[in-house]
């Protein structure tokens, strides 16, 4: 089968005036996820037809992040793009070599939104950082900056807790599995595997937040992407127009736990969905050799992945939080 033809890295970026704040959108990180291109693209149309007029600072758009991956159709080229992403100098797949370009251009900015969708038919919903604070693992400061974005994007879900919850999760693999024998096991048990664009655009000393805009065929999702990146222009001051509102029916979860697949022959329970409501008891699944796994405490099921390989994320917890507490006290 011949290889697929991959187009060359590209960023578009406009400047007003005036300065002002950095942003940068990309969309299709993963490459079957193309609600985020045909966003970024019709953001792109707004602004040379002049529907969309910038005043201050800059915007710079990145279509399409991974281009092996979007040419292939499919979630990853060589691996997932969304996991230890930071720049090398030895590249070992491609996707290494999209990080030295991309992490660069990344650091260059203030704000990142990065535009995802989801295999399951699931409402759009954010991913946000943590709050701020000063340890070892995803130190932060930006947390309100951050958040008061999040809430003028026209979603009305909100989840964080994602890196924490994936080091513990790496935490019981090693224990599991011991030392890495392979580069895939070292990168599998190494909690920087959990650090993806906005992960590292945070650790460069800016603000990101992830926006799955739907399920990857529903064609509501382009313009929810479209709908966030003009919203962000507003709000940040980049483009004229009336300042979005914060969503007033906001749900906030904050992610707690996560469960590996051991063997192929751990199964479902029934077909999962992201945000689907457990009870405590609840039967999620079994494992190969017959054991049940069943839900700790009451609280929601998050991105459930069938597909998974054995020594993967299998599903991941998630507890509700008032929504008082989605935006932290300035």
């Amino acid at each position: 089968m011949p290889s697929p033809t991959v187009a060359p890295f590209q960023s578009i970026a406009f400047a007003a005036p005036a300065p002002g704040p950095r942003l940068i959108v990309t969309g299709a990180v993963h490459g079957n996820e193309t609600c985020g291109t045909q966003a970024i693209r019709h953001a792109i149309a707004d602004i040379e037809s002049g529907q969309v007029v910038l005043q201050s600072g800059s915007v710079t758009f990145v279509p399409v992040t991974n281009p092996l991956a979007y040419a292939k159709g499919e979630r990853a080229g060589d691996r997932n793009l969304n996991r230890n992403l930071s720049p090398t100098d030895q590249p070992a797949d491609f996707e290494d070599r999209v990080a030295n370009w991309l992490c660069p251009l990344l650091a260059a900015h203030d704000v990142l939104l990065d535009l995802h969708s989801t295999r399951a038919r699931n409402p759009a919903f954010a991913m946000l950082g943590p709050l701020d604070n000063a340890g070892p693992l995803q130190p932060f400061r930006l947390a309100a900056r951050e958040r008061a974005l999040a809430v003028r994007l026209g979603v009305h879900r909100f989840v964080d807790g994602w890196l924490e919850t994936y080091a513990t999760g790496v935490a019981r693999r090693v224990a599991r599995i011991g030392a890495a024998g392979n580069r895939a096991q070292a990168l599998n048990t190494d909690p920087r595997y959990g650090v993806g664009t906005t992960e590292y655009m945070r650790s460069v000393g800016g603000c990101a937040i992830t926006l799955e805009c739907g399920q990857h065929e529903d064609p509501r999702a382009p313009e929810v992407g479209h709908r966030a990146i003009v919203n962000t222009l507003v709000h940040l001051g980049i483009a004229q127009g009336e300042a979005p509102a914060p969503v007033q029916d906001a749900e906030y979860l904050s992610l707690w736990d996560v469960t590996d697949r051991l063997d192929a022959g751990d199964a479902f329970s029934r077909e999962w969905s992201s945000f689907d409501r457990l009870r405590k008891g609840d039967r999620i699944g079994t494992r190969a050799d017959g054991t049940p796994v069943v839900a700790p405490e009451d609280g929601l099921i998050v991105f459930p992945d069938h597909k998974a390989l054995p020594g993967n994320e299998w599903f991941y917890l998630a507890r509700a939080r008032p929504s008082a507490d989605l935006l932290p006290a300035r």
